[in-house]
């Protein structure tokens, strides 16, 4: 019920209602202090009397308080510049009953206007404080309080405390400190511990979160500490000084964060693609591997083409509940099936086909985490090879429209597992275009897409915040980049330029050497490299060497052999590949090393069939340059 009046009060009622108790704290102070002092007017007729200056000191005491804006000061705000006009306040009113009672009431000693005075303003503070802590009980009261303890009593944490005395959605508990000399002390109303007890205070006062105010801390040690804290379960904030704030301190020199275009040395790409809706409006659509990053994103872009269903086809329960969940809040509209398999259960695929009447595949479905798959071939080679190989024979045999195969640039002569497996992914797809029977297949090749799981832009971002070191594998590294948005818009544009057999490539510019990126995004957390030239910065990068499988430049062509499409941002590569016998002869070894289980036999066959395929890649470029 308080908490109902407190908050439905307008602004003007709550000033009108403290100029009415300031008109009545002056005639009531005076009655107070004839009382104290023991003194009655000299002339009159006793307490009625007093009824002339009583009146016209509430309505003197109501035009002074309006005047010096005692009213307009909000209650959480009433400190010491309150205080002064209260004094004024009352210092002012004082003088007047003064000058009055020579004309209203004469009581003969002076020493009822100097207690009237004092009284006045010990009442008139007195009354603001206890209204100002009731209102404060009761905004709390109403809603549940984060509490927060203060790492470092430092002039900073005083001033944080000093701020958030009154604030109803905070509740400060205490400071932690590292210096002996201020622990087991209170300051600024809080209790300091010592950090030896931070666990303990953490559990028993159920704190939520911990504000870091160590500004003469390197932030690379900030970022450490805050890392150790989060394993209390608690959030970690970092408050620099107040003057910082201002613009005094380091914050002006900071270098401003760093944007997705710079990383990529180019215009985001994602507006300037046309849209496709008209090529899946009123199509059945599956997406395989519909909980990845990939596969989320065609989601949504296809959401809005307004299709007839969309089937989301993804073996991670977690995954597909999210985008499940994400789609149906975004369109309630929209038919939107979730199905919960494996792309090698080919059984459950050729149901999902039938049954759904699958217009279009876009095939996201895959493992691609490099050094993951180095370690599991056999794992890389069953889901990337044989699980698309089940997928685009189950969508030929369904008549299913279009097929999209995503693929990538570490499949242009792949070093290691998971790029030979798309390699392989690519050849099975090709091979079934050669032969088409009213389905179109084509392929989607492009470079690393930022923020995607596994890419290096998390791993660098959680690298800076544990306060370093970045990690590279090695200083000449460069890798081609897009967004997420500009991925998923290849993919869907792809399918409607196809005409069958296609790998088609994004104009991604130049490369981006990887410790250049490194550097930006160091920058861009206002912290410095920390190197031979720089021994006193805050973050350093570390070469750690390149790992197993791992190549120097990537490629996005394996052939030169390109050819527009109606965008000038998309090109269609001509490349060749095996025949059928040695598709069919691939994946029968790779069949039979599978059901040895055995990563080393597996490897084997895969760099033979690999390498033959970048032989004769090689030898259609070489004649195709002498027919030139």
């Amino acid at each position: 019920m308080s908490l109902d009046f407190a908050t439905h009060l307008t602004r003007a009622q709550k000033r009108l209602i403290f100029l009415i108790v300031d008109a009545l704290m002056a005639p009531s102070s005076l009655l107070v202090a004839i009382w104290l002092v023991g003194a009655a007017p000299t002339t009159g007729q006793g307490i009625w009397g007093l009824a002339p200056l009583l009146v016209t000191l509430m309505l003197v005491s109501g035009f002074a308080s309006n005047l010096l804006g005692l009213p307009r000061i909000k209650l959480n705000s009433y400190e010491l510049l309150g205080i002064v006009r209260t004094a004024i306040f009352a210092a002012v009113l004082g003088a007047i009953a003064y000058v009055l009672s020579f004309k209203l009431a004469d009581f003969g000693s002076n020493a009822v206007f100097a207690v009237f005075t004092m009284f006045l303003l010990i009442a008139t503070v007195t009354i603001r404080i206890v209204l100002r802590h009731l209102l404060i009980k009761i905004y709390r009261r109403g809603s549940d309080r984060t509490r927060i303890l203060v790492y470092g009593a430092s002039q900073t944490g005083q001033q944080l405390a000093m701020a958030l005395q009154s604030d109803e959605s905070l509740q400060l508990i205490a400071f932690i400190d590292d210096n002996p000399t201020v622990q087991n002390l209170v300051i600024a109303g809080l209790p300091v511990f010592s950090p030896v007890n931070l666990a303990d205070l953490v559990r028993k006062e159920r704190i939520d979160r911990i504000v870091l105010t160590l500004p003469s801390v390197s932030q690379s040690e900030q970022a450490r500490l805050a890392h150790k804290l989060r394993a209390l379960g608690c959030e970690v904030h970092s408050l620099p000084s107040f003057a910082t704030l201002i613009g005094e301190g380091a914050i002006g020199s900071k270098s401003s964060p760093v944007t997705i275009n710079d990383l990529l040395g180019r215009g985001n790409l994602s507006e300037q693609l046309p849209t496709v809706a008209e090529s899946y409006s009123g199509r059945s659509i599956l997406i395989t591997g519909a909980g990845g990053s990939i596969g989320s994103e065609l989601c949504r872009q296809i959401i809005s083409c307004e299709p007839a269903k969309i089937v989301l086809f993804d073996h991670s329960e977690l995954a597909l509940y999210t985008i499940h969940k994400e789609l149906s809040e975004l369109a309630p509209q929209a038919t939107v099936t979730p199905v919960l398999g494996s792309i090698t259960d080919k059984g459950l695929v050729e149901h999902v086909l039938a049954q759904h009447q699958i217009d279009v595949i876009l095939h996201a479905a895959a493992y691609k985490h490099l050094p993951l798959v180095e370690e599991n071939a056999i794992a890389g080679l069953t889901n990337n090879v044989l699980g698309t190989k089940t997928v685009a024979e189950a969508a030929r045999a369904a008549g299913v429209a279009r097929f999209i195969l995503i693929s990538t640039d570490k499949a242009v002569r792949p070093v290691n597992v998971m790029g030979a497996s798309k390699r392989l992914a690519e050849l099975v797809v090709q091979d079934l275009a050669s032969r088409p029977e009213g389905t179109r297949f084509s392929m989607v090749r492009f470079g690393n897409v930022l923020g995607s799981s596994g890419s290096v832009i998390p791993l660098f971002e959680e690298q800076i915040e544990r306060g370093g070191p970045v990690t590279l594998t090695h200083d000449e590294v460069t890798r081609y980049f897009m967004t997420i948005s500009e991925a998923a818009r290849l993919v869907l544009l792809a399918g409607s330029y196809s005409r069958g057999g296609d790998v088609f490539v994004l104009d991604m510019g130049d490369p981006v050497p990887i410790r250049r990126l490194a550097e930006q995004m160091i920058a861009a957390s206002g912290l410095q490299v920390k190197d031979a030239a720089n021994p006193h910065g805050d973050i350093e990068i570390a070469v750690t060497g390149l790992r197993p499988g791992e190549k120097l430049h990537e490629e996005l062509l394996i052939s030169s052999d390109m050819l527009t499409t109606p965008h000038s941002k998309i090109l269609r590569v001509q490349e060749s590949a095996l025949s059928e016998i040695e598709v069919a002869n691939a994946v029968r070894d790779i069949k039979t090393a599978l059901e040895q289980h055995d990563d080393d036999i597996a490897r084997a066959i895969v760099a033979r069939w690999i390498t033959k395929d970048t032989e004769q890649a090689d030898k259609a470029a070489t004649s195709l340059g002498s027919s030139a």
